[in-house]
């Protein structure tokens, strides 16, 4: 009997984990295409002379016990600190559950002896705004209260319980965010730092965007929280938390893009391929199958196609739609034609040292993952601090490295410039922001991510119009962030992935299951 193929447009997490479950549970040999040169999609890591770029900040860390377990048979997690690692380390690894130690015949025998591992790491983000930092999410503690004043406080208060008393209908993400934190509080913390990252007012966003990320979120959650936190412990086995509120989570040691790369080393060995630089630039249909690729080597411009049994897309659903051309009824190629994308920019900076204060920083190192930039006059987004996800991601271990994130549509003004004019204006903001001086930076690079976060605007409101028409492909499965066009975390992409699998398998063709993954309550950031 000939074996069955399916081909696996991206190989970002999606694509590989359906190209992982396909060899560990069927017959079906998974051929991939990757248009860009990198394994690893958004979750790739980008190694800049030996300093290493998280592209956009990845927590290792699901509420599915199936997706923690897939991790850890790709690396298993370290036991105990590294010499030069965070001696918080080890406190944290203690009193987690079994479920997060190195499944049986884990390729990794001595995990401690190696860089195919993941740390246990602790979370830290908060918000500049002011030029103070608060906590993310918001603590109603003393210094929360300073920082707002009694003033700001009271009508954070008086808002709140309004918006308590007499909701408002949700028509948009701005009443959604009203609803859960009152108009005060959205406005202080919520409403310019969203507008940065889509581009446009809360009020034009559709709220099943909040649905998706914050959804169990609010401000009774966060004080509960941190009450409990006062005397439960904090171990990874965080299964019952808001998932904005987790304080540990899982990390490779060396970035996400390990990650991904070791799966794609394992699919290859297993007799996967995996091909880079190869653009899906064409599919054939009949009688609702597709039947055939056109791929193109972007390399060498060579055109081949390449016949399957199964289509899996994580490409954008713009793209798909398109390379499908006039197989796709013209009301389908117009609302797919007009979904809109938020592109996305981070300029790394290697410097000597961050400006912070001694109340900020005790130790004299920030100890931030991340920062939310609230600040209405830069366009700054988000801080990344490296050294602060894994310190085997900065070469120099006496240096800081960092990533400045901004969100941008690609050609507009911050997309046009040159990498030397970004990076400028990146650390001119940053200075601006009080962290820096311009003589503390060592180095800088540039990376540009189109299509990085599918908008709930545009035409999405009539999505449901080119997901009937995908769902009657029978051969056709719509997986991950962009397939799907929808916001997913990156283990909610993988699940997507494993469902995906399971229907070949079975030899299910709806699609039903793979669209209620992070729409179901098994799957929302509230348990």
């Amino acid at each position: 009997m000939t074996q069955k193929t399916a081909v696996i447009i991206g190989a970002g997490p999606a694509g590989l984990t359906a190209a992982f479950e396909l060899l560990e549970k069927t017959d079906v040999k998974p051929v991939i295409f990757e248009q860009t040169a990198d394994i690893g999609g958004i979750s790739k890591t980008v190694n800049y002379k030996g300093n290493r770029i998280d592209i956009g900040g990845h927590r290792f860390f699901s509420k599915s016990d199936r997706v923690v377990e897939w991790w850890l048979k790709v690396l298993p997690l370290q036991t105990s600190p590294a010499k030069d690692d965070s001696p918080e380390n080890a406190s944290f690894l203690t009193g987690g559950s079994q479920r997060f130690s190195a499944p049986p015949g884990s390729r990794n025998s001595d995990p401690e002896k190696t860089d195919r591992v993941m740390l246990a790491r602790k979370r830290l983000s908060r918000i500049l705004f002011m030029r103070k930092f608060f906590d993310y999410p918001i603590s109603a503690n003393m210094k929360t209260l300073r920082n707002l004043g009694a003033f700001r406080t009271a009508k954070i208060l008086v808002s709140y319980f309004r918006a308590r008393l007499a909701p408002v209908e949700e028509k948009s993400l701005e009443d959604f965010f009203i609803n859960r934190f009152g108009k005060e509080l959205y406005a202080t913390f919520f409403r310019d730092y969203t507008e940065k990252v889509w581009g446009v007012p809360c009020s034009e966003i559709d709220p099943s965007w909040g649905a998706q990320r914050i959804k169990g979120l609010s401000v009774t959650k966060a004080l509960f929280h941190a009450a409990r936190g006062m005397v439960s412990d904090r171990s990874l086995e965080q299964k019952d938390v808001e998932t904005s509120l987790i304080e540990r989570f899982m990390y490779p040691k060396l970035g996400p893009g390990q990650m991904w790369e070791e799966a794609a080393r394992m699919i290859r060995k297993r007799g996967g391929e995996v091909h880079l630089n190869h653009r899906v630039a064409g599919l054939k249909a009949t009688s609702g199958r597709i039947y055939e690729a056109v791929v193109i080597d972007e390399s060498t411009g060579e055109e081949k196609t390449v016949l399957g049994d199964y289509f899996i897309s994580s490409m954008p659903v713009k793209d798909l739609i398109a390379a499908m051309g006039h197989d796709a009824p013209r009301e389908v190629r117009e609302v797919a034609g007009s979904l809109a994308y938020r592109d996305f920019m981070t300029v790394g900076l290697l410097l000597k040292k961050l400006l912070v204060s001694p109340k900020d920083a005790p130790n004299g190192i920030i100890p931030d993952n991340w920062i939310y930039v609230q600040e209405n006059d830069v366009k700054l987004g988000r801080i990344q601090i490296f050294n602060n996800w894994s310190p085997y991601m900065v070469m120099d271990g006496g240096a800081v490295w960092i990533g400045l994130e901004y969100f941008c549509n690609e050609g507009d003004e911050l997309w046009r410039k040159s990498d030397d004019e970004f990076a400028t204006f990146a650390g001119e903001e940053l200075e601006k922001l009080g962290m820096i001086v311009r003589e503390d930076i060592l180095d800088s690079t540039v990376i540009r991510m189109p299509k990085a976060y599918p908008c709930y605007f545009g035409s999405y409101e009539r999505f449901e119009v080119v997901r009937k028409f995908t769902d009657t492909i029978e051969n056709l499965f719509l997986i991950g962030r962009n397939g799907m066009h929808r916001y997913n975390n990156q283990d909610h992409s993988m699940l997507t992935a494993m469902v995906a699998a399971e229907n070949i398998k079975n030899g299910i063709s709806t699609k039903e299951n793979i669209w209620s993954v992070n729409a179901e309550e098994e799957y929302h950031e509230s348990k």
